[in-house]
């Protein structure tokens, strides 16, 4: 049972808002989860994640899901733009020896896995609702609804994102999430029986790879440097996604660009990031996942560090007789981690914009999921 807060209102239903909810049903709270899509629709094409996020994954008992669903294999394959494979990244089994350290998944479809996993907890959801203001006093905090409801409660959780409105209302002095100078473009396409694992095409600028999201299907990835975040038509998406990939004549690429059509599901995501200096509290208010610490998605860690957040809040929770005492002790054991993945993540795009030392690159990706394979 909760033991500093009985009843808990998290605002967001993305990933990290969902595991929270999940975890902390299981200790007994009560808890109210609002989501102001209505649909509680998550978009994007393809998510890898490592061997850290899985473990996370069989913690909030949906793993078996993800690996009936996703992909799961050991290992990153680097490989040159005209296609000998000259590193591999490890990825160590850290979710149990009997799962692979790493893979991808369609990001609805996880997003549906954790849905199914919060409405089974008892977490009562009201969608196409949010906050209109949050009141503390000593004792709590009263929260107005967009339903012209009101409801008061031990604790507020914010997870509501990149552009969160509570990070907004609580901490109105805190950065806002800038742009890289990067973006990704993503597509879902069949996959080859020769692609097993996440494969990445090191080119001077631009870095394409693909990663297994089922038995059937793989996504495509391709980060460019573009130094001003402006619109891009999508009538302009296949053209300019095959135009990227010309210059990488390994052949399996070349069987991918061929792929790439009028009617491919391609998404482009310019690439922002925001890490909230400390602290992540305000009395009975705390952030987590995006809301204070989104990263690109260089280390395939964004999501990992939100679900992470969850897990280690509940702890917390449990743990502590004072709410205080709890969001202290869970944004210490958060705060060196989450600093980690964004900046390293950061560096990584930084070199790759400007076509930098690839050995500094590898060197970061092979120290940052080594860190992440040590317990939460």
């Amino acid at each position: 049972m909760t033991r500093s807060a009985s009843r808990i209102l998290i605002i967001g239903g993305g990933f990290s808002g969902m595991s929270a909810a999940i975890e902390l049903r299981k200790q007994g709270a009560k808890v109210d989860l609002v989501e102001i899509d209505p649909g509680w629709r998550s978009y994007g094409a393809g998510i890898s994640l490592g061997g850290a996020t899985l473990r996370a994954l069989r913690s909030l008992g949906v793993l078996d899901a993800f690996l009936e669903h996703g992909s799961a294999a050991d290992g990153v394959d680097i490989c040159l733009p005209h296609g000998p494979k000259v590193a591999e990244l490890p990825t160590p089994r850290i979710a149990g020896p009997d799962i692979p350290g790493g893979g991808a998944i369609m990001r609805p479809v996880l997003a549906r896995i954790l849905a199914e996993a919060t409405r089974a907890s008892g977490t009562n959801v009201r969608l196409g609702c949010t906050f209109t203001a949050i009141e503390q006093d000593a004792e709590g905090v009263e929260v107005a609804f967009t339903d012209g409801s009101r409801q008061r409660y031990d604790l507020v959780i914010g997870a509501d994102g990149l552009y969160s409105q509570v990070r907004e209302a609580v901490f109105p002095q805190a950065p806002k999430p800038q742009y890289s100078g990067q973006a990704v473009w993503r597509a879902v396409l069949p996959r080859p029986p020769e692609i097993e694992t996440c494969v990445m095409w090191m080119g001077p600028r631009i870095k394409p790879g693909v990663n297994p999201v089922s038995k059937t299907e793989m996504y495509l990835f391709v980060t460019e440097p573009r130094p001003d975040n402006e619109h891009v038509d999508p009538a302009t998406f296949a053209d300019h996604l095959r135009g990227l990939l010309a210059d990488f004549t390994a052949p399996a690429l070349q069987a991918i660009r061929d792929q790439i059509g009028p009617d491919s599901r391609i998404i482009y995501r310019p690439l922002e990031g925001l890490l909230m200096p400390r602290p992540w509290f305000n009395g009975r208010v705390v952030l987590i996942g995006d809301t204070v610490h989104a990263t690109t998605p260089h280390l395939a860690s964004g999501a990992c560090i939100g679900i992470e957040d969850a897990l280690v809040l509940a702890e917390e929770l449990a743990r502590a007789t004072a709410v205080d005492q709890a969001l202290a002790a869970f944004e210490s054991r958060r705060w060196e981690r989450c600093r980690m993945v964004v900046q390293n993540s950061a560096r990584l795009g930084e070199i790759e914009v400007a076509g930098g030392d690839k050995e500094e690159h590898g060197r970061i990706m092979r120290d940052t999921l080594m860190a992440l394979a040590q317990p939460i």
